[in-house]
């Protein structure tokens, strides 16, 4: 790896590119990584990442099935981690981020705690609570408000989501033939 040092620069500069460690791109590649092992465990793959002060100070996965407990999404999980981290419920400087748009439930706990923003990969026009089939995190008369920044790394999430929903059809229509019931 060459590197150049220009007298006008106090520093050197490489010819490598130089990754941003606060990042969009970064923080969602976390949060892909995790919802990758949510996919290993058969879980919807869906992955949280809770960063303050540009550090991840919370990580978690869908464990839905794992743990038999419907409230188990990656950004509940992902919450209580946080307020463990930061030794109290608010989290109003902190950021989430998530691979798939929170359902309801996330985010009306997202409003409670107060994230200052919520970034999330891929969109849910069905079941979104952050403006594919309502917006909860932006609505008026709730206390808090969450800056959203929307479709960062969108087509990795999607490609994921797809690809865990399309082996499950294909899964579950095996065990139906092997059962008779098609």
């Amino acid at each position: 790896m060459p590197i150049h040092v220009h007298s006008w620069f106090s520093f050197p500069v490489t010819d490598e590119p130089i990754i941003d460690l606060h990042s969009d791109h970064y923080f969602m590649g976390e949060a892909l990584r995790l919802a990758a092992r949510a996919y290993e465990a058969e879980e919807v793959p869906v992955g949280a990442v809770v960063v303050r002060n540009g550090r991840i100070i919370a990580r978690a996965f869908n464990q839905v099935e794992l743990l038999k407990d419907a409230t188990a999404h990656a950004e509940m999980l992902a919450i209580t981690a946080a307020e463990e981290a930061v030794g109290d419920w608010r989290l109003n400087d902190c950021t989430l981020y998530v691979t798939k748009e929170p359902c309801p439930m996330c985010a009306g706990a997202i409003v409670h705690v107060r994230f200052a923003r919520v970034v999330y990969g891929v969109g849910d026009a069905k079941g979104g609570a952050a403006g594919g089939a309502l917006n909860l995190l932006q609505f008026p008369g709730l206390n808090h408000q969450c800056e959203i920044t929307r479709g960062v790394l969108e087509e990795e999430c999607r490609t994921m989501l797809l690809s865990f929903f399309s082996e499950r059809r294909v899964a579950n229509k095996g065990a139906k033939i092997e059962q008779g019931t098609e």
